[in-house]
């Protein structure tokens, strides 16, 4: 029944949201004598932080209809390559077709979160590279007749991706799909398969979770997964396409974020506040933009996240080398043609440092000169795939690395 007391406050919270936003609009109106006044500056920003805050936000758009190329505009065209019930392949179409340019897949993790959280990671690498990206599907908008979707399933959809978009491609993995992503690479080597990546970059991903453990790796060691089931995992209602399908509710996933750093979403609220009293409506609306997407979630399926949680937090399959693919063994040390380049961030509260890092001894019979690490000073787990340290930092390390291994 959470499911249902969820949509049902949601729904409450929505109409609130809407005569907040209306009140602090009349308040501020410049015929309004009160918007000249402190009580009345208060008032409307106070009222407007509520209306964002309480509002319901729905899967956000890329909105990347143009880039730079050689310093001038080239037009975006977004279009679904591939097709698929819990995930598609979206392909950045550019108006200019740069035959030299690296072909690349960025894996948007799924956590919860739509892959319009990496809108920046995309449109740093749109100008030097063909981009795709993994579209998650929300699983509670996926009927129930189109079966289950696991652990299995996702490193099957990345190796379908890459063969989709043919050989030579580079691979982005943020943060979750690390670990698919490598498996999926493995297998790929493994059969001396074609379209395996060039390239995998992980960033911010739980390869070893022994690692530098965050509270996030220690609440999924201290339960056993009978609690995740029972007290994680909710059933659809019957009104969404998806009815009636075991899913772990984004909700629940963004309440488990939000709480982890309280203090911190707190103080940005209470900024958003001071920015609006001062009218200073340009820092108030990154706020809201960041929280605009950082509060659209998505469900995943059931099955996808206990597994994950058993395989890769309880169990450390990866590194114990006791992962399997589809029941059969994955192979770290198969790993010889693709490049890896493990990104960490120094205050990353989600992956700590050393997690990622661990995919670099693992695959100890890759060549030294394939393999390449970078400590990101001062970022922490969204700071490695956006922002400033992203623009600045990451990013030109990972497009120095993908350019010295593109393969002709």
């Amino acid at each position: 029944m959470i499911y249902q007391y969820y949509d049902i406050g949601r729904r409450a919270l929505a109409q609130a949201s809407l005569l907040a936003r209306a009140s602090s609009a009349v308040l501020s109106h410049p015929l309004n004598p009160l918007a000249y006044t402190n009580t009345g500056s208060v008032a409307s920003a106070a009222l407007d932080v509520f209306a964002h805050s309480t509002h319901p936000y729905g899967k956000p758009e890329f909105g990347l209809g143009m880039t730079m190329i050689d310093g001038k505009p080239v037009a975006i065209t977004e279009e679904i390559a591939l097709e698929r019930p819990f995930g598609n392949l979206l392909h950045f179409r550019r108006e200019v077709a740069r035959p030299d340019d690296p072909k690349l897949l960025i894996v948007a993790p799924m956590s919860g979160h739509f892959a319009t959280l990496l809108r920046g990671t995309v449109e740093l690498m749109l100008p030097d590279h063909d981009v795709y990206i993994t579209d998650w599907a929300d699983a509670r908008m996926v009927p129930l007749w189109e079966g289950l979707f696991d652990l299995d399933d996702y490193i099957d959809y990345i190796m379908a991706f890459l063969e989709h978009i043919g050989p030579n491609t580079h691979v982005i993995a943020v943060c979750q799909p690390a670990v698919p992503s490598f498996a999926a690479t493995a297998v790929m080597n493994a059969q001396d398969h074609p379209a395996a990546p060039a390239t995998l970059t992980m960033m911010g991903g739980p390869i070893d979770t022994r690692e530098g453990a965050t509270e996030v790796n220690h609440l999924a060691e201290k339960r056993p997964l009978a609690w995740f089931e029972n007290n994680a995992i909710a059933t659809v209602p019957a009104y969404y396409p998806g009815a009636f399908r075991r899913v772990y509710p984004g909700f629940l996933q963004l309440a488990g974020f939000m709480s982890m750093n309280l203090g911190n979403h707190m103080v940005s609220h209470w900024n958003m506040f001071q920015h609006l009293i001062a009218g200073d409506d340009e820092s108030a609306e990154s706020t809201k933009r960041f929280y605009e997407e950082y509060r659209s979630v998505c469900d995943m399926t059931a099955e996808f996240y206990l597994q994950t949680v058993e395989v890769v937090f309880q169990r450390h399959a990866l590194p114990k080398g006791e992962f399997e693919h589809r029941g059969s063994p994955v192979d770290p040390r198969a790993i010889r043609r693709t490049a890896l380049l493990a990104v960490e961030g120094e205050r990353d509260d989600i992956s700590g440092v050393g997690q990622t890092r661990a995919a670099l001894s693992l695959a100890d019979t890759l060549d030294a000169g394939k393999k390449q690490y970078y400590l990101a000073e001062g970022a922490g787990h969204y700071g490695i795939f956006n922002g400033r340290r992203w623009r600045d930092y990451v990013a030109p390390t990972v497009k120095a690395f993908i350019r010295a291994h593109q393969q002709g």
